[in-house]
């Protein structure tokens, strides 16, 4: 008998287009359905608590977190689950695309929240890769801050955080407080 393959569905946009308030709408979908399951989230964003996936709405679930892909082999990937609920997708970088394969050889359909595009206007890896590799993709745009219009952008409203190195940090985790939502017209990149 074949074993089932996964499905991997993603939900992508800028911040504020509601990515974690679909990837919530989705699980509680299949908990209804009785579905085996687990919920990651990265330790990054703990802006509600660690463990909890949180939207800007103020809607929470418990999830597991995780600080790299090792961490969600270890959670889903001896287990036979029927689904797998990763937000925060971005931050556990271009190591997520072989697992993610690995997890939907082995049957697990696995649902992704992330961000699509930085704040600088620039891809986010592993995002779009997983959204070319998925046979599920929404795409969500949010409302920009200066005219209301669809935004497919974000920008930080605070200043950029400088690494050791000199290199300006993606993982600035914030909310209304450190980024703005712009649609393409009001989008100028920053460095």
């Amino acid at each position: 008998m074949r074993q089932q393959q996964g499905r991997l569905q993603v939900i992508a946009g800028p911040m504020f287009s509601g990515k974690s308030e679909e990837l919530l709408r989705r699980v509680r979908r299949a908990k209804v359905a009785g579905l085996h399951m687990e919920v990651i989230s990265h330790a990054l964003d703990v802006r509600k608590g660690a463990g909890i996936v949180s939207t800007h709405a103020g809607l929470s679930i418990e999830s597991r977190t995780a600080t790299d892909v090792g961490h969600i082999w270890e959670v889903a990937g001896n287990r036979s689950l029927d689904l797998l609920a990763i937000d925060e997708a971005q931050f556990f970088g271009p190591e997520l695309v072989p697992t993610v394969s690995r997890l939907l050889a082995e049957g697990t359909t696995v649902l992704l929240a992330g961000l699509c595009v930085r704040f600088d206007g620039e891809p986010f890896d592993p995002v779009p890769g997983l959204m070319a590799l998925a046979e599920d993709v929404s795409k969500l745009t949010a409302v920009c801050s200066r005219c209301g219009a669809g935004a497919v952008f974000h920008q930080r409203s605070v200043p950029s955080v400088v690494d050791d190195a000199g290199a300006v940090t993606a993982e600035l985790v914030g909310g209304a407080e450190s980024y703005q939502a712009l649609c393409r017209r009001h989008f100028h990149p920053q460095p």
